[in-house]
């Protein structure tokens, strides 16, 4: 059967679902409703946390930074209670830019509000147009998740170029996860959940690269996770 990804409604979803779809995978968007993150999750197979909006500093304790844009908190708190029960239940978990924001604080840690104004000397990390532009390189840690699912880009060497498009990051990073890439200026571009079927978040957006496949790997290898428990 094809392993069912649901997709949390959040960016314009339209590189998610191709992505999905060229890795075999059938897309199911999740919009927040009246059905509880229960009832939502026991109908997937896997879970992708896309790119959006800020998440609201009060979910994870901090004041609202003035360059803090969050989407309507009901959103935010239905997203996150998700993400915790899928981290619970090891359901295949897959996050990208804000999604990685997400799944860190579900698991209780906390994010950097606004990179330009937070971070020394900080690289540009939005570079809007097009999509699928090189913004920065990220270092992969070779003992990571994140560097065996990525090996064929990577070739034999630990660093790769990517597309950004964030003014958030990572701060303290959440109970269970580790860190798994960074950037060049110490902003935190990979997480990952050590022994779980397959549980990882980057920073940047590898859907955009859904039609020439820099990225593929990604989404390839969270499809063939729900498979392999179907």
């Amino acid at each position: 059967m094809t392993p069912i990804i649901g997709i949390t409604g959040f960016d314009p979803v339209v590189d998610y679902v191709a992505a999905v779809q060229r890795a075999g995978g059938e897309p199911a968007l999740i919009e927040r409703s009246a059905d509880p993150p229960e009832e939502v999750l026991a109908g997937i197979d896997g879970l992708l946390l896309p790119g959006g909006a800020d998440i609201d500093p009060t979910l994870y304790g901090a004041a609202p930074h003035r360059a803090t844009k969050p989407v309507p908190a009901p959103r935010d708190r239905f997203e996150i209670e998700l993400t915790r029960l899928a981290l619970q239940a090891d359901l295949p978990l897959l996050g990208i830019c804000r999604g990685q924001q997400v799944m860190n604080v579900a698991a209780g840690g906390t994010l950097i509000q606004d990179i330009p104004s937070e971070v020394s000397q900080p690289l540009r990390h939005s570079v809007s147009t097009p999509l699928n532009a090189t913004a920065h390189e990220v270092w992969i840690g070779r003992n990571s998740r994140l560097w065996s699912v990525l090996h064929e880009p990577l070739g034999n060497g630990d660093a790769i170029q990517v597309n950004s498009r964030h003014h958030q990051a990572i701060g303290l990073v959440g109970a269970g996860l580790e860190v798994s890439a960074l950037a060049p200026d110490g902003i935190i571009e990979g997480i990952e959940r050590p022994g779980a079927r397959f549980c990882l978040a980057v920073q940047w957006h590898p859907e955009n690269f859904w039609r020439t496949g820099e990225f593929r790997e990604l989404f390839e290898t969270l499809v063939a996770s729900c498979r392999r428990e179907m």
